[in-house]
C-alpha cells in the first residue's frame, strides 16, 4: 500500500485536474449554446436559398447550358474532399470519428469506381481544422489546401475562401467530384459524421406539390439567376457545415469534460477511502508499538 504522503499528493493532483475539467466544461457549455444558436439562426436563410435554387433549377431546366459549370457531370477519375474537423482536442472521439468517416468514404468510392472499370483515382483533400490536417499528412492522400484557426465565429468570408478552393479545382479539372465531410449537430450527446456531395452541384429536390404551381417573374432570366446563385449555394453548404461542426465540437467537448470531472470525483472518493485506511493502519501500528514497548519495559 502506498504511504499516506503519496496518497495525499495524488489527492491534491486529482483535485487540481478536476477543477480544470470543471472549468473547461462550463466554457464549452457556454460556447455550445452560442454555436447552437448560430446554427438555428442560419437554417431559415439556408432553407430559403435551397428553395430558390430548386425553383430556379425547374424554371431554367431547358435553358441551362455551359454557363452552369458547377453542375458539369464528367467521368470520375480524381476525387476531392473538404474535411472539416476541430482545431483542438479534448473532444472525445469526435475528431477520429470524422476522419474515419472520410477514410471509409474514400475507400468506398474507390471500390465503386474499380467495379465500374476505373483502376486508379487521385484523392485530394482540403483540410479545415488541425485534426483533419494532421490526419491527411499521415495518410497517402494529397493535401490540396489547409485552413486552421477559423475561430469560434466563422463568417461567410471563411466559408467562401474554403469553397473557392474546391470550385477552382473542380473548374480546372483537378477533381471531378468533391465531397464535404463534417459532423452534423443533432443534439448535445449526438453528433453524426456526414458525407455530402458538394460538386458538381445537385439542385435540391422539389419542395412540394403545392409550390410547383406558383409562377414567379424573374429579373433577369432564370438561367442568369441560377448560374449566379450556384456559387452562393456552394458557399452556403460549407458555411452551414462549419456551424454544425462547431456546435458538434463544443457539445463533444462539454460531454468529455463532464465525464472527466465525474471520473475525478470517483477517483477522489476511492483515494480518500484508501488514505483513511492507510492512516488508520498507521495509527494502529503506532499504538501496538507503544503497547509493546511498555510491556517490554515492565
Amino acid at each position: 500500500m502506498a504511504s499516506t504522503r503519496e496518497i495525499k499528493r495524488r489527492i491534491g493532483s486529482i483535485k487540481s485536474i478536476g477543477q480544470i475539467t470543471r472549468a473547461m466544461q462550463m466554457v464549452a457549455s457556454s460556447r455550445m449554446r452560442r454555436a447552437q444558436e448560430r446554427v438555428e439562426q442560419a437554417r431559415p436563410y439556408a432553407d430559403q436559398l435551397r428553395a430558390m435554387v430548386s425553383r430556379l433549377a425547374r424554371a431554367a431546366s431547358e435553358d441551362i447550358g455551359d454557363g452552369a459549370v458547377l453542375m458539369t457531370q464528367r467521368p470520375i477519375r480524381k476525387i476531392g474532399y473538404v474535411l472539416i474537423t476541430p482545431d483542438r482536442g479534448l473532444c472525445g472521439a469526435l475528431p477520429s470519428n470524422i476522419n474515419r468517416k472520410a477514410l471509409s468514404s474514400v475507400l468506398e468510392t474507390q471500390r465503386e469506381l474499380r467495379e465500374q472499370g476505373t483502376e486508379s483515382t487521385n484523392v485530394d483533400f482540403v483540410a479545415v481544422g488541425r485534426k483533419g490536417r494532421d490526419f491527411i499528412v499521415r495518410s497517402p492522400y494529397n493535401l490540396l489546401a489547409e485552413f486552421t484557426n477559423y475561430g469560434d465565429r466563422p463568417g461567410q468570408g471563411d466559408a467562401s475562401a474554403i469553397s473557392q478552393v474546391a470550385m477552382d479545382a473542380f473548374i480546372k479539372g483537378d477533381v471531378d467530384v468533391v465531397y464535404l465531410v463534417y459532423a452534423k449537430f443533432i443534439n448535445t450527446v449526438t453528433q453524426t459524421p456526414t458525407v455530402v456531395q458538394l460538386l458538381p452541384v445537385q439542385p435540391p429536390a422539389d419542395e412540394g406539390d403545392e409550390k410547383k404551381n406558383v409562377e414567379y417573374i424573374y429579373e433577369p432570366d432564370p438561367q442568369t439567376l441560377f448560374e449566379a446563385l450556384l456559387p452562393r449555394y456552394v458557399d452556403l453548404q460549407v458555411y452551414q457545415a462549419l456551424l454544425e461542426s462547431l456546435a458538434s465540437q463544443y457539445s463533444a467537448q462539454m460531454v468529455a469534460m463532464k465525464n472527466a470531472t465525474d471520473s475525478a470525483k470517483d477517483l477522489l472518493e476511492d483515494l480518500n477511502l484508501t488514505y483513511n485506511k492507510a492512516r488508520q493502519a498507521g495509527i494502529t501500528t503506532q499504538i501496538l508499538e507503544i503497547v509493546s514497548g511498555a510491556e517490554a519495559l515492565g
